[in-house]
């Protein structure tokens, strides 16, 4: 039984994973720092200070911190913002100018200079009308 776990435990995927999470968790502390130290504060110093918490009201007694909500969509949307033009950007520019297009292959054929078929490249006849062919290239 614990040789199976073990097993488990030490396959690639399982240990990704694991890395992944923990990756991911200290990357968000620092996704989460930057939206609350430096855009927050720049949002704040260009349209007011962006805190809605004392925003709420009272249906039959009963408080509704609606302002709370408000401050957590926006942080969501800074943090959203700041993934995707910090991180999501210049990782596919990144990956775009890596990735390489294969060369083109060689041509095999070419066109006849009388009758315009298609003949194998390397042919001093064509095979439809037996015209000379002159060079490797038409």
């Amino acid at each position: 039984m614990l040789d199976g776990f073990k097993k488990f435990i030490l396959r690639g995927n399982v240990v990704d994973m694991a890395v992944g999470v923990v990756i991911g968790a200290a990357f968000g502390g620092v996704v989460t720092a930057l939206t609350k130290d430096l855009l927050t504060p720049l949002i704040a110093a260009i349209v007011g200070k962006p805190d809605f918490s004392a925003l709420h009201f009272t249906i039959n007694g009963s408080l509704f911190p609606v302002g709370d909500f408000i401050n957590t969509c926006v942080s969501f949307l800074l943090i959203a913002a700041a993934i995707y033009f910090f991180v999501v950007t210049p990782v596919n520019a990144l990956v775009a100018r890596m990735r390489k297009d294969p060369a083109p292959a060689d041509p095999t054929t070419k066109k006849c200079t009388e009758c315009l078929s298609e003949i194998p490249i390397d042919a001093r006849r064509c095979a439809h009308c037996a015209q000379p062919q002159v060079g490797k290239a038409a």
